[in-house]
């Protein structure tokens, strides 16, 4: 961002940020207000500031000027439960809470100093704007830190267990934005439209964005006409989404949007696309679909796949190549390397991995072993070098002896016309030990039966990992990442 600052001051980094736009000259000046001002109410270098908010301009400035600060930012998703926000609060012990009024009941009381962020914050005793103004013109002490201090505690998914608080050292953080910026090729002009969550991936775009000198739009409602009408409006080129988010923007499918032609990088993650889904976002918005893997342990950019790519066939089912700030590589049980077509546990190595689970040393242990983050995600890399991910270790089904993954039979059953989302699951079963089983959710006004889908996938994979049921749903449950989460769909159908 300082760089961005000296080479082009009058450049816009946030685009229709209340009204009007904010240049990076501005944007440095309130950064470094606000970061005066976290080191007043609180000294202590590498100290913590929880963040709940929505993507306002409040959250964007807090975050900046947390770092500036020399401090370490804890993301506060509102969405999340108050008994999750409270352990997460507790876990991570911030002493500064950024919070947005509607946002301050889904946690509790806590000895945090309480800042309000956003347009109704005018009675609060403290509030964003206010220490802005009270400290314009002040900039922070500078921190010197060190490349394995915590920059960002991150809370992972939660998708096999309690979410873990995940510490980010500031080599993490930055060999994340390195490889974004040098995997996707992003310039000075892109502008990215900050429309999926600040608190979970839409994170990971902002310094290398701010890096080259390009412009931020944040927009609070992620519904469908608002984000097309953002786009437009703002000749936006570059958008991190959810599948999810991507699913509202092309319904109906078949039908190319309106507005979209500024688009050069939309890139999705936090959970795999059908091969048809993938198709119907690349009518929809262009030949401009992008995908990335990464765990809150290795964030974002273990993998990566660009546009051009996504377009071959063969890569449909891919997370693409490994990026230039992780070495990947398929470990057998048994601690061995495997080649080209293997099958076993995705470890990675290299400076994209976190320093470890906050004070969980076990668990910290037990996930890097010498030197190699241990995913918990099986997959293969094919002789192009090309990664394919094929489900959860601890997900599994042993079925009559066989081990069935669920990342291959989710995939034949995207491959059926009629299937728009699905899980697999093992349910425990008396002559197979565990069945397979799978929860589908069937394309607007489509109709298939169980057994067409079983035949299916029978036809495509094998007896033994066809479903011995298929359940109808309206919907899978997901996390609060807005992930598919498997051991979910399957307590929800008792």
């Amino acid at each position: 961002m300082y760089a961005s600052i000296a080479r082009n001051p009058r450049a816009v980094a946030i685009a229709g940020a209340g009204g009007g736009d904010i240049t990076y000259s501005e944007l440095g000046a309130v950064v470094a207000a606000l970061a005066a001002a976290f080191q007043d109410l609180d000294p202590s270098p590498g100290s913590r500031v929880g963040i709940c908010a929505g993507n306002t301009i409040d959250h964007l400035l807090a975050l900046l000027a947390t770092y500036a600060a020399g401090k370490v930012w804890v993301p506060l998703n509102p969405r999340n439960a108050r008994a999750e926000l409270d352990a997460m609060i507790a876990s991570t012990r911030p002493t500064i809470i950024v919070a947005e009024a509607s946002c301050v009941a889904r946690f509790s009381s806590t000895p945090a100093r309480l800042i309000i962020a956003g347009n109704d914050a005018r009675e609060a005793p403290q509030t964003v704007r206010g220490l802005m103004a009270a400290w314009a013109g002040k900039v922070p002490l500078r921190m010197e830190r060190d490349a394995g201090d915590a920059q960002i505690i991150k809370f992972s998914g939660g998708s096999t267990g309690a979410p873990k608080p995940v510490v980010q050292s500031l080599r993490c953080v930055n060999a994340q934005a390195d490889g974004i910026r040098d995997f996707f090729e992003l310039r000075g002009d892109d502008v990215n439209l900050i429309a999926a969550p600040l608190t979970h991936g839409a994170s990971c775009f902002v310094l290398p964005i701010l890096e080259m000198g390009g412009t931020h739009v944040l927009l609070e409602d992620a519904k469908t006409a608002a984000v097309l009408a953002a786009i437009a409006a703002h000749a936006v080129t570059t958008m991190y989404a959810p599948p999810t988010l991507l699913y509202a923007l092309i319904e109906p499918t078949n039908t190319p949007r309106a507005g979209v032609q500024s688009l050069r990088h939309v890139i999705y993650s936090a959970a795999p696309m059908p091969p048809q889904r993938i198709r119907d976002c690349q009518r929809a918005l262009g030949p401009v679909i992008e995908t990335a893997y990464g765990q809150v342990e290795a964030p974002q950019i273990i993998a990566a796949m660009r546009a051009h790519e996504l377009m071959i066939e063969e890569n449909l089912a891919s997370v693409g190549r490994p990026s230039s700030v992780a070495t990947v590589s398929i470990m057998s049980p048994d601690g061995a390397m495997l080649g080209p077509g293997a099958v076993g546990e995705i470890v990675v190595a290299g400076p994209l991995l976190m320093s470890g689970y906050l004070d969980k040393p076990e668990d910290t242990a037990r996930t890097i072993v010498d030197g190699w983050l241990h995913t918990g995600d099986l997959g293969m890399i094919d002789e192009r070098g090309y990664l394919f991910i094929r489900g959860r270790l601890r997900e599994v089904i042993n079925s009559g002896g066989f081990k069935v993954f669920p990342g291959d039979v989710e995939a034949s059953l995207a491959r059926h016309p009629g299937v728009a989302e699905c899980a697999v699951f093992g349910v425990d079963d008396a002559k197979w030990g565990e069945a397979v089983n799978a929860a589908v959710v069937l394309q607007p006004g489509m109709a298939v039966a169980d057994d067409e889908l079983i035949a299916w996938v029978k036809a495509e994979l094998g007896s033994v990992k066809a479903p011995k049921r298929i359940w109808f749903l309206e919907r899978l449950e997901r996390n609060a990442a807005g992930k598919v989460s498997r051991a979910a769909v399957r307590a929800s159908l008792g």
